[in-house]
């Protein structure tokens, strides 16, 4: 692993000109191989980008590629946040720091197994709005968006001096739509607001897909991880003239909740790049470094059922979560070596993450603490989190049922986890994964319903769709349509008034506390494996989500987020806390792979 700190220094000023040519990308005039690979700045803690990068540039790659994630920046309609972990324009500084070029993939949509596709949930909420397309009220808060990205990325294009050599138009869009009108528009905004560099898209190598994606008058690119020469031969077909690249060359997987942890073959991930590169091909690798899904920014996946993505976002990438080098790190460098000068390598011997045991010692019952939002009230049946302006998270239902006695609730469908109680009392869970969405309920008066949207879909035509509960939910064969939904504010978890739990654990969703001391800060690996299902955080820095179903069993925790001395961790356990006892282990735990 690199030690580094984040580079502050003025960058000097040399201006080179990159052009798509005949055959090859030309730079200043020679030919040029673009080598490559993803590291998405929103993955990955500010304070580490940059020993990431250098150990890209170690590996022999000359270029870094990123998406932008539209929803990260702009919460709500109002907002712009480029700060911290969204100061794109500090990582492309650092990216030029370290003498490497850069590639900017802005979308407006990016799949990147992303919460929404990077699309921002106010956007998508609108009601009959076509997304992915040239309807204006889909263009309009796009134009808006793109500005606002362009103006960083302007004055760090390589001909003023940037590191910025190539930038994508849309991203796999021949496998969503075709509306060329709405491809050219985003062309002509990128040159409009002084755009200078050569444009892509990327599609998967159909003939389909390419057709469909592309513009006559732009480098088409591909996308896939095996049978490199025919992929080429195809997109070949598709781009008479011009240089190949496989822009996402897919040398891992991402893991979904409650599947296996994926793995690739080190030596057929690298006999492929080889035949790449032997091909005379570009390649960007995705990815390089997969990093991790932060807080509730995960996506899903939706071909037939509902499947959300896990926490890490590791990839089986050359570079790992924790930014260690693999044997596909290796790999790959050796293969370059063969077609390419590669620096030395200047790794410092990094010491497993230290081991040490914390201890519950505050908590409370959510219900009992000041997290929930305004509430608004409906006597039509539930909103949505959407109908609210709740765009991720978790929020609580409630309804009055008194006089019903025993009946069966029935909801039309649950997006995307519900935790059902009468009276304070738990009665069951229903999933959208498992098609659940009935339970019979005993006499009672208050009925309260905690859902957790798990990630919103990613890619397909379910891009977009609104999470809660989807009515009309019934009551002994009844409509329930008086409803009170409150969300809950994930910010304020880590700061609030709680008590000593010597007198026991709370017996519902609950919000703990442990203090636990290092001699230094340092990278960290918490151990889950005794908790249920929710979300952590150290130091007030939001982890993400965790779930005993797997496949991963311990949360990453960057070195940048503690600290020498006392550290916090916070932990809202949505099930229940069987004990007070959590652990920090040496080596991160992934989960089963497929045999």
């Amino acid at each position: 692993m690199l030690r580094s700190k984040r580079v502050e220094k003025k960058l000097q000023l040399v201006t080179s000109r990159f052009v798509i040519g005949d055959e090859d990308f030309l730079l200043d005039g020679e030919p040029f191989r673009v080598l490559s690979g993803a590291l998405h700045y929103f993955r990955v803690h500010p304070d580490q980008w940059a020993e990431r990068i250098r150990a890209a540039k170690i590996m022999g790659l000359n270029t870094i590629e990123t998406y932008v994630a539209w929803n990260q920046h702009a919460p709500t309609p109002d907002t712009f946040d480029v700060t911290g972990r969204l100061d794109l324009a500090a990582f492309l500084d650092t990216v030029s720091a370290e003498g490497l070029h850069a590639i900017v993939r802005p979308g407006p949509y990016i799949c990147a197994e992303f919460d929404n596709g990077g699309l921002p949930g106010w956007l998508t909420h609108r009601p009959d709005i076509a997304l992915r397309s040239s309807d204006p009220a889909y263009l309009d808060p796009v134009e808006d968006y793109l500005t606002r990205v362009i103006a960083i990325v302007r004055p760090r294009q390589i001909d003023v001096g940037g590191p910025v050599i190539l930038m994508q138009i849309e991203n796999e869009y021949g496998a969503y739509g075709d509306d060329a009108v709405y491809l050219r528009r985003l062309v002509d905004l990128h040159r409009e607001q002084g755009i200078t560099v050569p444009f892509t898209t990327i599609d998967q190598p159909q003939h389909a897909m390419l057709t469909a994606g592309g513009l006559p008058d732009i480098l088409r690119t591909a996308s896939f991880g095996s049978k490199a020469a025919e992929r080429l031969r195809t997109l070949r077909a598709h781009q008479p003239s011009g240089p190949l690249m496989c822009a996402e060359f897919w040398d891992g997987w991402f893991d979904n909740w409650g599947g296996i942890h994926h793995t690739t073959s080190a030596a057929e991930a690298a006999a492929e790049l080889d035949a790449l590169l032997t091909a005379g091909a570009s390649v960007n690798i995705y990815m390089f470094h997969g990093g991790t899904n932060f807080g509730l920014t995960n996506g899903a996946n939706h071909k037939g059922r509902y499947v959300p993505i896990a926490t890490t976002y590791d990839y089986d990438a050359p570079l790992d979560e924790l930014g260690r080098p693999t044997d596909k790190y290796w790999a790959f460098r050796t293969v370059i070596a063969r077609h390419f000068p590669v620096p030395e390598p200047h790794f410092e011997a990094v010491q497993s993450p230290v081991e040490l045991d914390a201890v519950f010692e505050e908590g409370a019952a959510l219900h009992e603490l000041p997290v929930h939002g305004v509430a608004t009230v409906s006597a039509d049946g539930p909103p949505t989190f959407d109908d609210i302006g709740h765009y991720r998270g978790i929020a609580v239902y409630t309804a009055d049922i008194s006089g019903c006695g025993e009946s069966v609730l029935e909801i039309d469908e649950v997006r995307d986890r519900a935790w059902v109680s009468v009276d304070g009392r738990r009665i069951g869970i229903l999933t959208r994964s498992s098609y659940e969405r009935a339970l019979l309920l005993p006499p009672g008066n208050r009925l309260e319903i905690l859902v957790e949207d798990q990630g919103r879909v990613n890619y397909g035509p379910r891009l977009g769709e609104a999470k809660g509960l989807m009515g009309p939910i019934l009551l002994g064969g009844r409509p329930l349509e008086q409803w009170v939904i409150a969300p809950v504010d994930l910010d304020v978890i880590t700061d609030l008034p709680l008590r000593s739990l010597d007198g026991g654990l709370p017996h519902a969703a609950a919000v703990v506390q442990a203090e636990f001391d290092l001699d230094q800060a340092d990278d960290l690996i918490l151990d889950t494996s005794t908790l249920g299902k929710g979300f952590a955080w150290v130091n007030g820095f939001f982890l993400g989500r965790y779930w005993q179903v797997g496949p991963q069993r311990t949360l990453y925790v960057p070195r940048p987020v503690t600290v020498a001395g006392a550290n916090t961790l916070t932990v809202l356990e949505l099930d229940v806390l069987t004990t007070r006892s959590v652990r920090f282990v040496s080596a991160p735990d992934l989960g089963p792979e497929e045999e």
